[in-house]
């Protein structure tokens, strides 16, 4: 699967080794598959009472189901969104919008995605008060700090993601949950980057608003979901026709249909995928030969991540010479900025540190292969660069 896919003008021989899971992973075949039927031949809308609806609403029911049982949770508190950005706005705006909500604070991590900060910024500026959690060198934040800041009466969400897109390390989400509910708080999780990865399950957590996407766990692009827990009001988004309950829209079957396969094949796969990544993992750090500094702890971290600063190598002239992985430096959502990394300045690294990072990940599709490629590259690429030699 590494030489798959393409960039335009590219020939598909000369394609990189795809390293950038992170970003997105490949649509599982199987999934393209389940697919298929609901983008044509079956077309009936999910809503409509007839049959070419209701053979719809029942693909739609499964898919609920498949996602509620990879997460622990009953089909009826998953609704079906637009992707993890959606997800989060819904609970967080929500929360804070909801008929009678007394509560007036947010708190939140500074190695969230972009999607929770600039939505809980948004509600600061509408009067909500904010409360950003900084975190250790490695990346995980202090739960005393979060006791010190949740503490009294005023807060009503605690939003911390599971697994951070760019780092890979894995939060305390089942200590952060129990101090939000010790004291009258709800707790969010953003598990774009878990769901499908690693195991879920959201009473064992405590998380009663969960947040989740397709596209990182083998799926399509433009489908997520939100899990909200029996009793948690929440405020619509989407004003219409209320088609998810609370959330207005005509629901994408075959989207739907993909989210729900991928969920059910991550489910059989738990196990034997994070196998994989770790193997691949320890292949590529055992290869590497110059040298590094890995950004975030290493444990707890999914495996499938590894982000490192080349010691010595200007970032620009890092990403530029790789050519034969497709690698990045940091959130795909925050490529075109231009931007040091939020998530390694909340690290403690410089600017140029941060430029001189890199964000590797793979997954279910990488090979061996793949791994030795990448390794290959790098320890090449960052030779000719101290070398002083043009890339």
């Amino acid at each position: 699967m590494g030489s798959a896919g393409g960039a335009a003008g590219e020939p598909r021989g000369m394609m990189p080794v795809y390293l950038d899971y992170g970003a997105t992973t490949p649509l599982d075949p199987r999934v393209a598959a389940a697919m298929e039927p609901w983008g044509v031949e079956k077309f009936g809308n999910p809503h409509s009472a007839h049959r070419w609806g209701y053979e719809a609403a029942a693909a739609v029911a499964l898919a609920r189901e498949q996602v509620a049982v990879l997460i622990g949770a009953a089909p009826d508190r998953v609704q079906f969104t637009s992707g993890a950005t959606e997800s989060v706005n819904w609970a967080l705006k929500g929360v804070l919008t909801a008929p009678g909500q007394r509560r007036n604070r947010i708190v939140t991590v500074a190695t969230e995605h972009s999607c929770v900060l600039e939505t809980a910024r948004y509600l600061e500026r509408l009067g909500a008060t904010l409360t950003v959690l900084p975190v250790g060198e490695d990346g995980l934040v202090d739960i005393d700090d979060v006791e010190a800041a949740v503490s009294g009466d005023e807060v009503a969400l605690v939003s911390t993601m599971l697994v951070n897109n760019e780092i890979g390390v894995i939060q305390p989400i089942a200590d952060i949950a129990g101090i939000a509910h010790r004291h009258g708080a709800l707790m969010h999780c953003d598990a774009a980057q878990g769901f499908g990865k690693m195991p879920v399950d959201v009473n064992a957590l405590g998380i009663d608003l969960l947040s989740v996407t397709a596209h990182k766990c083998y799926g399509p692009k433009g489908i997520g979901a939100l899990y909200i827990r029996d009793g948690v009001e929440l405020e619509p988004l989407l004003q219409g026709g209320g088609q998810e309950d609370g959330r207005s829209g005509t629901l994408p079957t075959a989207l739907c249909v993909g989210l729900g396969a991928a969920a059910a094949l991550a489910q059989a796969e738990l196990e034997t995928g994070e196998a994989h990544a770790r193997r691949l993992r320890d292949r590529l750090l055992g290869q590497l030969d110059f040298d590094y500094r890995i950004n975030g702890a290493l444990d707890p971290r999914w495996p499938g991540n590894l982000n490192f600063e080349v010691i010595g190598i200007a970032g620009e002239r890092l990403l530029s010479s790789l050519r034969g992985i497709a690698v990045s430096s940091g959130s795909a959502c925050a490529a075109q900025s231009g931007r040091p990394s939020h998530v390694l300045l909340a690290l403690g690294r410089s600017p140029q540190a941060a430029r001189a990072s890199l964000r590797l990940g793979w997954g279910r599709f990488t090979t061996e292969a793949d791994i030795d490629t990448a390794a290959s590259e790098l320890n090449a690429v960052v030779a000719r660069l101290k070398a002083g030699r043009a890339a």
